[in-house]
C-alpha cells in the first residue's frame, strides 16, 4: 500500500501551502528577497532534484553546515522529501567539535555554504568518510556545485523518500560535557512539532519573524510551524535587538520566539523608543524564567501582544505552553501541555505527584525516538512513553507546569532547595535593577551560600549593602544572598540571532571574589 505523500515532512510543510495557497507570501529574506509558497516549493524541488544529482539518496545520512538562512530552509526541506537524514550542525561549534560530531555521525555527504569554507577546510582531511561534498552558494574545486545542478533541474515534485517513523534528522542537545548528543527526529514527530501554531492566535496576516537560529531544533521548531501554519516567514542573518528594531516595523512581524533575556537587551536602552514595535502580537519566551519586573516592561512597551511561556527540549520541543500577561497561565509557569501532548511530575521511585517537586516528564507524538548510537544514554532518559531530561518542577492539580530548573543548579541552604530564579526575579524587582543572577557557593557542596550578581539599568547607580538589606525584607534566610556583587554584565552564551543566549550560571561563581 502506498504511503501518503502527507507523511513526509517536506511535502506536509510546503507542498501542501503551496497546493493551498500558491500566491501568498510564504518567505522574505532579509528584506531581499520574496517567494510565494509556490516559488518556494518549486525552488526546493528544484534543490531536491540537484541533491538527487549529487548522489543523495533515500536514508543517507547528510552533514549540513549551512550558516545562511534561506540556505538552510531550502537545503533542509528538500532532503526532508527526498527521505534524506540531515544532521543538522551547529556553525559556532568549535572546529574539534564540528569534526568530531560529523565523524561520530555516520554521514558520508556533506553540504555546506560560503560562509563557513574555512571550517570545512580543517575539518575535511580528518573525515574519508564522507565522499561527497557539495557547496551552495556558489563553485569550489573541490565540492559540486549545488547551484549549477539547481539551475538547469525540474521543479516538479520531487520522489518522495521518507515518511512517518523514518527518520528525518540528528538534532544536537547544548550539552555542557562531552559532545553534543544526536537527537533522533522522524518526519512523524517533526511534523507533531510544527502544529505549534495552532494552540495559538493568529490570522491570515500573520508574520513569524527570526534570524540565524534555525539550524538544529530551530528549524522544527521555527521554520516549520510557520510554513505548516500558512504564515509569512521573515528570515534575517541576525535578529539581535539593533537589528530586529529594523525588521519588525518593515515586515510588519506580528509573531516572535525569543528568551526574556532579549528584552532585557532590548528594553535596557532607550533606542527603541521611537520604533513602531506595533504590528507584534504574539511574543512566546521559553528558555530561562519571565519575573514579574520583566513582564511588566514588555507590556508597557508592547500593551497589545500576548506574552505566552513555553517548556521544551530538544528532544521534546515545545511541550507545554500557556499565555501569562492575561492571567490564564500564573506568571513563572509555562502552561499547560499542548494539543497531543502530555507532561507529569515523578518522585525519586518514578510516582506521579501533584503540587510536588519532582522530575519533569514529558510525552507526545513530538518526541524524539532515541540518541543516536548512545543506547545507553537512550535508556536514561526514554522511560516508556516518557522522556525524563532531568529538569525539576511542579505540576498542578488542572495540569500547569512550573518549572524549576536543573537539578544541578539548585542552591543547598539550610537544608532547603532553592531554584535561582525566585532569588533572582526578587531582586529583579527592586528599583533600578535591570538583570540578577544568582547561584550557590561552591559548586555541588551539600551546604551552600547564595551568590548574587545584579546588573543597573542604564542611568542607575546600586549599592550592594542597600540591595542586600532590602532583599532581607523580601526573602527567607535560606534565600538571601551571602554575596552580592554589582556588575556591569552577567555571562551569558553566544545566540547565533546576535542577542544574548542563556544565563552561565557557572561562570558567575567567578564573580565570587568581587563581592
Amino acid at each position: 500500500m502506498a504511503r501518503s505523500p502527507y507523511g513526509n515532512y517536506g511535502h506536509a510543510i510546503l507542498t501542501a501551502g503551496a497546493l493551498r495557497t500558491p500566491d501568498r507570501v510564504a518567505l522574505t529574506y532579509c528584506g531581499e528577497r520574496s517567494f510565494t509558497y509556490d516559488e518556494l516549493n518549486r525552488t526546493v524541488n528544484r534543490r531536491a532534484h540537484a541533491l538527487l544529482q549529487a548522489g543523495i539518496a533515500p536514508g543517507r545520512r547528510v552533514a549540513a553546515l549551512l550558516n545562511e538562512t534561506l540556505h538552510v530552509a531550502e537545503v533542509y526541506l528538500a532532503q526532508a522529501k527526498l527521505g534524506a537524514l540531515t544532521a543538522a550542525l551547529n556553525p559556532y561549534w568549535p572546529v574539534e567539535t564540528l569534526r568530531d560530531v560529523v565523524a561520530a555521525s555516520g554521514c558520508t555527504a556533506f553540504v555546506y555554504d560560503s560562509t563557513v569554507e574555512r571550517q570545512v577546510a580543517e575539518i575535511r582531511p580528518a573525515l574519508p568518510e564522507v565522499t561527497t561534498w557539495i557547496k551552495v552558494g556558489g563553485p569550489d574545486d573541490d565540492a559540486l556545485d549545488l547551484d549549477a545542478l539547481a539551475a538547469t533541474a525540474s521543479e516538479d515534485e520531487p520522489p518522495l523518500g521518507g515518511f512517518g517513523d523514518d527518520p528525518l534528522a540528528l538534532y544536537y542537545t547544548s550539552g555542557t560535557t562531552g559532545l553534543p548528543k544526536a537527537v533522533v527526529h522522524t518526519h512523524a514527530s517533526s511534523l507533531a512539532t510544527a502544529q505549534i501554531w495552532l494552540d495559538v492566535p493568529r490570522g491570515p496576516d500573520s508574520v513569524f519573524g527570526t534570524g540565524a537560529i534555525i539550524w538544529g531544533i530551530g528549524f522544527p521548531a521555527i521554520v516549520g510551524p510557520a510554513l505548516y501554519a500558512g504564515m509569512r516567514l521573515v528570515l534575517e542573518q541576525n535578529w539581535g535587538p539593533a537589528n530586529f528594531l529594523k525588521v519588525v516595523p518593515r515586515e510588519r512581524v506580528t509573531h516572535v520566539s525569543q528568551i526574556p533575556s532579549f528584552y532585557a537587551a532590548l528594553l535596557g536602552s532607550s533606542e527603541h523608543e521611537d520604533v513602531d514595535l506595533s504590528s507584534i502580537r504574539v511574543i512566546m519566551l521559553g528558555g530561562e524564567p519571565l519575573t514579574a519586573p520583566m513582564l511588566d516592561r514588555i507590556k508597557a512597551r508592547l500593551p497589545e501582544a500576548g506574552v505566552y511561556s513555553y517548556y521544551g527540549q530538544t528532544e521534546a520541543p515545545y511541550t507545554c505552553m500557556g499565555r501569562v500577561d492575561d492571567g490564564s497561565t500564573p506568571l513563572g509557569a509555562s502552561g499547560r501541555a499542548r494539543t497531543g501532548n502530555a507532561v507529569r511530575i515523578t518522585d525519586p521511585a518514578g510516582n506521579r505527584v501533584i503540587d510536588e517537586v519532582g522530575e519533569i516528564n514529558l510525552a507526545g507524538p513530538h518526541r524524539m525516538t532515541e540518541y543516536d548510537g548512545q543506547p545507553g544514554k537512550t535508556a536514561e532518559v526514554l522511560r516508556g512513553d516518557w522522556y525524563v531530561g532531568g529538569d525539576l518542577g511542579t505540576v498542578s492539580a488542572d495540569g500547569v507546569l512550573r518549572v524549576l530548573g536543573r537539578r544541578e543548579d539548585a542552591i543547598a541552604k539550610g537544608g532547603v532547595w532553592t531554584q535561582p530564579s525566585v532569588i533572582e526575579e526578587a531582586a529583579a524587582g527592586l528599583d533600578g535593577v535591570a538583570e540578577a543572577g544568582a547561584v550557590g557557593v561552591p559548586e555541588g557542596a551539600a551546604e551552600q551560600e547564595v551568590l548574587l550578581a545584579v546588573v543597573p539599568r542604564a542611568g542607575h547607580t546600586l549599592e550592594a549593602a542597600k540591595l542586600s538589606l532590602a532583599l532581607a525584607e523580601l526573602l527567607p534566610p535560606h534565600q538571601r544572598p551571602d554575596h552580592l556583587v554589582v556588575t556591569g554584565e552577567l555571562p551569558h552564551s553566544q545566540d547565533a540571532s546576535g542577542g544574548p543566549g542563556k544565563l552561565l550560571r557557572r561562570e558567575l561563581r567567578g564573580l565570587l571574589g568581587q563581592a
